[in-house]
């Protein structure tokens, strides 16, 4: 496979940022051996390009020194090591540090986190929320940072803030802000304030012991503000150096983005731990746009803070790209297709029951899309007690249909109970091309459409003899590129695929065949499975098989589902999605051939957005969906160079 140009930019102008969480070993009350620990991790992450790394709490003493921390000796020697690493951190390139400690100011000890840069101390942010209660006692130790104001401290003859109401750090690739353990555990975890002020991560520096079953739930905390903020959010937690007096610590370490996991420590190590992501900074920014609940709040208290922070270009990326986006992952497959298939049957009832119609018409061709379309509607009928038998399937043979396809359709309905129809479409369009005066011979778009045209002339007008519904079975990735006739097979009465893109259209397939039928409809959804996609609007070949192959003019599906999840779900421009691709399908395709196919979908799609501008109503079942009235509006001209400019 060629490489990529893609791949050599710097992952910063791409939209992404670098962060690392690290739970490094620590001994109680050992100023020297911890920061030496933490100078070894930081080295470390230089040499993966580390961006932004993050320390537990309290991380330069450990947390539990306990009384210790009235010590002036500890405090001084905490002080002292802060400076140490200020001065080693302004030594190397540019990387940020996030590390706790102790920090008397005038009559009181905070426990803070401290921002180092190449430029020294750049900010203090105290910890708000104190827990209290049982093994924890840090109201015995300490003040809350809620209420101390704004103001500035003197370390080492650096002027540096600090900020009860918190700080929003801010770089050209990305902003931050800072939270301590305990304050994500409170009703109104203060990293809000911060997302609401434009940052995109939130660090978290925490010192939470282990108990039975208390790592999950510290997990989707992380997940649930994450998700809540649509924001990254890295968790640092203190390691087995902590004293194990009482309690013991595990270094859990979390990064995760907009609600996902992107990656998590192993606990209970007796080394450092270190683990980094790529966080999509992009992605992230792109849902706060959209979602108008998160709102820019340029009349807040915190004190925003410039970091100076280098792009870089790594050799690899600490992130994967899922190829296939809109397939369920092995372990959720069975509810998310449930799910699924309840939504298509579920929107159908209602228009069903609505329109006061007990029938139901629809072309069947041996292909997938009818095939789920059918099996939509036999649920459907089963759930509302109407009989098979008022479901009419017709198959509707013409000039590139083949023996494979035809077979798989009549057996498909035959086992499926319902009522079968065949009605051939060939002298109705030699009949209509005499009228027009085309020659038959000349296998051009007029050719095509024609036969799709009658076709659905014929299931509107037998769906008008019978007082039934039309059920269209076009997928979302056809309407995608433009890959129906208009006023042809791209209409209907209701679309139940319309939803569903053809990389889901066929996992959804396989998963019915394989849990919900008996053995003999199984072994024919499985052929249908396995035949080529195609129209079937071209004469087979000299063998009798599909000539025409859809994947051959558009292109792979697959490539095509991803383009469209990342263009819609995300804003994503071309750059970034061929940079995404040739990851994600490294593999399969060369960067060549992405970029190939990239440009037909682009092409395609602003093209054929007439189309969609009057497909017929049918149910979201994803994030993305393509209805004019619903989740995508776009006009018809719009147009592309901007696009295709930057592809080039």
């Amino acid at each position: 496979m060629t490489t990529n140009k893609a791949t050599e930019m710097n992952i910063n102008d791409l939209g992404f940022l670098r962060v690392a969480a690290s739970a490094p070993k620590l001994k109680v009350a050992d100023c020297d051996f911890n920061t030496n620990e933490i100078k070894s991790v930081i080295e470390k992450a230089l040499k993966e390009d580390v961006q932004i790394i993050c320390f537990p709490e309290l991380s330069i003493t450990s947390y539990s020194c306990g009384d210790l921390f009235f010590q002036e000796a500890l405090q001084q020697k905490a002080l002292t090591s802060l400076i140490d690493l200020s001065d080693f951190v302004k030594e190397k390139r540019d990387i940020i540090v996030i590390v706790g400690l102790p920090l008397k100011i005038k009559n009181s000890l905070f426990n803070v986190a401290a921002v180092l840069s190449n430029e020294g101390i750049i900010g203090l942010v105290p910890k708000k929320f104190l827990p209290n209660s049982d093994e924890f006692q840090e109201k015995r130790w300490f003040a809350t940072g809620t209420g101390i104001g704004e103001f500035n401290v003197d370390i080492n003859n650096e002027v540096v803030p600090i900020s009860s109401e918190g700080m929003v750090f801010t770089s050209p690739y990305g902003n931050f802000g800072i939270e301590i353990c305990e304050d994500l555990w409170t009703p109104l975890p203060p990293s809000s304030e911060p997302i609401m002020q434009d940052a995109d991560i939130i660090f978290n520096l925490s010192a939470s012991n282990e108990l039975v079953g208390k790592y999950k739930y510290r997990k989707s905390l992380v997940l649930q503000q994450s998700a809540r903020c649509s924001s990254a959010y890295v968790y640092a937690s203190a390691g087995v150096g902590e004293s194990s007096t009482d309690l013991v610590f595990s270094g859990a370490c979390i990064i995760s983005e907009n609600g996902r996991l992107l990656t998590e420590s192993k606990r209970f190590s007796l080394d450092s731990e270190v683990i980094i992501a790529d966080i999509d900074i992009t992605s992230l920014r792109h849902d706060k746009l959209v979602d108008t609940n998160i709102i820019y709040n340029a009349s807040g208290y915190l004190t925003e803070i410039e970091c100076p922070i280098v792009p870089i270009s790594p050799e690899k990326m600490y992130r994967s790209f899922n190829p296939y986006p809109f397939i369920p992952s092995k372990g959720e497959e069975n509810d998310s297709f449930t799910d699924l298939f309840n939504i298509q049957t579920h929107g159908l009832a209602k228009r069903l029951l609505h329109t006061g119609v007990d029938k139901a018409v629809i072309g069947i061709s041996g292909g997938l899309d009818s095939t789920l379309a059918l099996l939509v509607v036999v649920k459907t009928f089963d759930l509302l007690g109407y009989p098979r038998e008022n479901i009419f399937g017709i198959t509707m043979p013409g000039f590139g249909t083949t023996d494979r396809t035809y077979s798989n359709a009549v057996s498909l309905m035959k086992s499926a109970g319902i009522t079968v129809k065949e009605i051939s479409i060939t002298d109705a369009v030699m009949h209509h091309f005499d009228s027009i005066g085309h020659d038959p011979a000349i296998h051009d778009v007029t050719y095509e459409n024609s036969q799709a045209r009658e076709r659905t002339q014929i299931l509107m007008d037998f769906a008008n003899k019978v007082g039934g519904l039309v059920v269209g079975t076009g997928n979302m990735s056809e309407l995608a590129l433009g890959w129906a006739t208009y006023n042809g097979d791209h209409m209907s009465m209701y679309g139940v695929n319309s939803g569903v893109p053809k990389t889901l259209v066929s996992s959804l397939v396989r998963w019915i065949a394989d849990t919900q039928l008996d053995n003999a409809t199984s072994k024919i959804l499985h052929d249908i499975l396995d035949t080529p996609f195609s129209p079937e609007l071209l004469p087979a070949d000299n063998e009798g098989k599909i000539a025409q192959k859809t994947e051959h003019f558009v292109g792979p599906y697959e490539l095509h589902d991803f383009f469209l999840h990342r263009m819609i779900r995300f804003g994503d421009r071309p750059k970034r999605i061929l940079f995404m691709a040739t990851l994600a399908f490294k593999e399969k395709y060369s960067s060549d051939e992405i970029q190939k196919w990239l440009r037909v979908f682009y092409k395609r799609f602003f093209e054929q957005q007439f189309k969609r501008s009057c497909m017929p109503d049918g149910p979201k079942v994803g994030t993305v969906n393509l209805s004019p009235r619903g989740s995508w509006r776009m006009p018809s001209d719009a147009v592309l160079k901007i696009w295709t400019d930057e592809i080039e």
